[in-house]
């Protein structure tokens, strides 16, 4: 059964990828796995609902179906470490964010195994990536690339104590055009209540990395939101219409400050 991302094309510059989104986990992985994988605790839940002001911004918008239980696809094919040091999950994930197994004993996936997933499930969201930023680049010369996350605010295996509500990541500047995420934390600071960093615990993965390339006409920049500021962190993690309404236009903002950032920087 093919798993192909969903792609709605939109005609402005802009590009969101939501990779953690998906819930699904095929039948025959499943049937490895422990009753905690059902959960999907981890997904970066209910983002297109918080999103689905795009369609105003004329804006592409990539999500897959899969859970990142099956493949991670904001991993390196190679399961290179993004934070040396630091404690994450890797391109197959085997445990949940709480450290609970996601595999029966014995069960692990193989190497071969790591291979079919990644050429299955992995390959063609990149594929799709890849190809909307070449359309889009075509269009207007440039692409604002947005990776939309959301992970709980308490997670002690990734970070002390509360996350900030948004965490903006350049990989350091590298994968946007300079100083960007940072005045996108100066304007969630100074005209909302909301709490923002740039490229604090979380820089970018690796799309963001690999797709940003200021040089190339492609800016990537990615967003984590701590999920307490538009939903429920326990089961069944419901989404709070009131919190999203008083989110969704800050974001909204932001995404409008870049764009116009951008297009102020290629029309110079």
């Amino acid at each position: 059964m093919e798993h192909s991302p969903i792609l709605h094309q939109g005609n402005s510059p802009l590009l969101i990828s939501i990779p953690h989104l998906g819930t699904h986990i095929p039948d025959e992985i499943l049937a490895t796995m422990t009753p905690v994988a059902q959960r999907v605790d981890d997904t970066d839940w209910h983002l297109d609902r918080l999103y689905d002001f795009a369609s105003e911004l004329n804006a592409s918008v990539l999500m897959p179906t899969l859970s990142r239980y099956v493949i991670d696809l904001n991993r390196p094919p190679n399961d290179q470490n993004l934070y040396p040091g630091q404690n994450t999950t890797g391109l197959l994930p085997v445990d949940t964010f709480a450290e609970e197994p996601l595999y029966k004993a014995g069960q692990l996936p193989s190497d071969e195994e790591k291979t079919r997933r990644r050429q299955l499930y992995w390959e063609p969201y990149h594929h799709a990536l890849q190809q909307e930023i070449e359309r889009i680049k075509a269009l207007h010369g440039y692409v604002l690339l947005w990776e939309a996350h959301s992970i709980r605010a308490y997670i002690s295996r990734l970070f002390e104590g509360r996350l900030p509500d948004f965490n903006f990541g350049s990989a350091s500047d590298q994968s946007a055009l300079a100083g960007l995420a940072d005045e996108l934390a100066q304007l969630v600071t100074s005209q909302s209540s909301y709490s923002a960093v740039a490229n604090g615990r979380f820089k970018g993965g690796y799309i963001t990395r690999e797709y940003g390339k200021p040089d190339q006409h492609v800016h990537a920049i990615q967003l984590e939101l701590a999920q307490l500021s538009y939903m429920d962190e326990t089961p069944p993690y419901a989404y709070d219409p009131e919190r999203a309404a008083q989110l969704a236009p800050v974001i909204k903002a932001c995404l409008t400050l870049a764009l116009e950032r951008l297009a102020q920087h290629y029309a110079s």
